[in-house]
């Protein structure tokens, strides 16, 4: 992700809008990208969170507010999908930071002429912010993988490739949703041990995934590849992403070819793009890889993708029953843990995706796959908590959870934070649980 630091990163640059002052997403120094459209009935266009409000890119663009280069960025931002100006790249999309930074800053006079177009958060409706051509899941928590493998393969968890190559599977863009989109619980085929043949019904062990997703930028010429060196080029920024599963219906049907009906129903994202320069004081070098695992292949391998290609990302899961909220508990922590849990770099699974010569365009969705730490307060899905089904999670009201049940509320959340930097993040990624149509 390549990018620099500049005055927008300053951890003294505090804003006008005073709920941008100590917001646990939104300061002024994060300013993520969106589609919104307000409580009039107006139509989605982009816009940039800052505090409680968003601030309106169309209205923007038409102002006189903007050199070219910002405004031409603004402009790309008006329409229905961000994809206009994800493909222009990073030198627009900084402009545009730079230019939104200055105008919220406290100690320049641009409150009067700025007001007019912000709109408040809670009277707008958020949407995916990009049109998705294609997307994409990885497999890049070792600690999940390892799990999982745990519990089908206890002698060999981890199948021969994982380390040499980044593992994923072509998802379903026409059912990634914005948080907040109900979970509608899935029907599928299902073949409980002891059954002689499979059935059709709704999903009884419906979990969920937490995972970051990757918006992509400037795409790549059909039949060429992305360089380690250039993939950051081609990051616009990141999210978080659920990718809802149904483990039961995978366990019947993920032999020989993968991923199907257990994970198409629906893929939930976090309605803000975090900017891959809003990213630059949070990137970290990736972990090395333990002693004895083999070193990438030469076109994964970049000494600067390995010395800042992590991010210092923290990622928390909660959860919410029915009976929670109406007896006033707090949401139950599940899982909190590092995103540097993941062993390939987000720079890796674009070099890799396009290795041979498939393109990659503005708006495409990466997820990274479940990050899980090596314990289980960090563990990524209820797959894991739970061990299969077999030690039950309990809720503060008693209630136990193996799976998710109807009237749960899940939440993904993370924060970027670095010292003497202002912390940053994504909003929330959230969705209830709601029955399964009959029939």
């Amino acid at each position: 992700m390549t990018s620099f630091i500049d005055e927008t990163h300053d951890p003294q640059r505090a804003s006008w809008i005073a709920s941008a002052q100590g917001h646990p997403d939104f300061p002024i120094q994060n300013l993520p990208l969106g589609m919104f459209s307000d409580g009039s009935g107006g139509a989605p266009r982009g816009g940039v969170a800052i505090g409680d409000f968003i601030l309106d890119l169309a209205a923007l663009a038409q102002s006189a507010l903007l050199d070219d280069t910002a405004r031409q960025a603004a402009q790309a931002a008006s329409g229905d999908s961000l994809n206009p100006l994800l493909a222009l790249g990073a030198g627009p999309r900084r402009a545009l930071r730079r230019a939104v930074s200055a105008l919220l800053d406290n100690d320049l006079d641009y409150r009067d002429a700025v007001m007019p177009m912000l709109h408040p958060a809670s009277t707008c409706t958020l949407h995916v912010p990009a049109r998705i051509g294609d997307y994409t899941d990885f497999y890049v928590g070792i600690h999940h993988a390892t799990n999982v493998g745990l519990l089908f393969r206890p002698d060999n968890p981890l199948l021969p490739n994982y380390k040499h190559v980044p593992i994923g599977y072509h998802g379903r863009a026409s059912s990634v949703r914005v948080s907040g989109t109900p979970v509608l619980r899935p029907h599928g085929q299902l073949k409980v041990p002891d059954a002689s043949t499979p059935a059709l019904a709704a999903t009884r062990r419906l979990d969920y995934e937490l995972e970051l997703g990757v918006w992509i930028g400037p795409g790549n010429v059909p039949g060429s590849a992305i360089s380690i060196e250039e993939a950051g080029q081609h990051i616009a920024g990141i999210g978080l992403l659920n990718d809802w599963s149904a483990r039961d219906v995978q366990a019947w049907e993920y032999q020989p070819l993968g991923p199907f009906l257990a994970k198409n129903f629906l893929t939930t994202v976090s309605p803000w793009i975090v900017t891959a320069e809003a990213l630059m004081p949070f990137r970290i070098a990736q972990p090395p890889r333990p002693e004895g695992d083999p070193a990438p292949l030469p076109y994964l391998l970049d000494a600067d993708d390995q010395a800042q290609g992590a991010l210092a990302i923290t990622l928390e899961v909660t959860i919410m029953s029915e009976r929670m909220r109406a007896d006033g508990h707090a949401p139950l922590r599940l899982s909190r843990g590092p995103a540097s849990n993941m062993y390939w770099t987000i720079a890796q699974l674009v070099a890799h995706h396009s290795v041979n010569g498939c393109d990659l365009n503005p708006g495409d969705l990466f997820g990274t796959g479940t990050i899980s730490g090596p314990t289980r307060d960090a563990y990524g899905s209820l797959l894991e908590l739970s061990r299969g089904g077999a030690e039950p999670v309990t809720l503060p009201t008693g209630e136990t959870r193996t799976f998710l049940e109807d009237g749960d509320m899940l939440s993904l959340s993370g924060r970027m934070e670095a010292d003497g930097r202002v912390s940053i993040g994504f909003g929330t990624c959230t969705g209830l649980v709601v029955p399964a149509r009959a029939g």
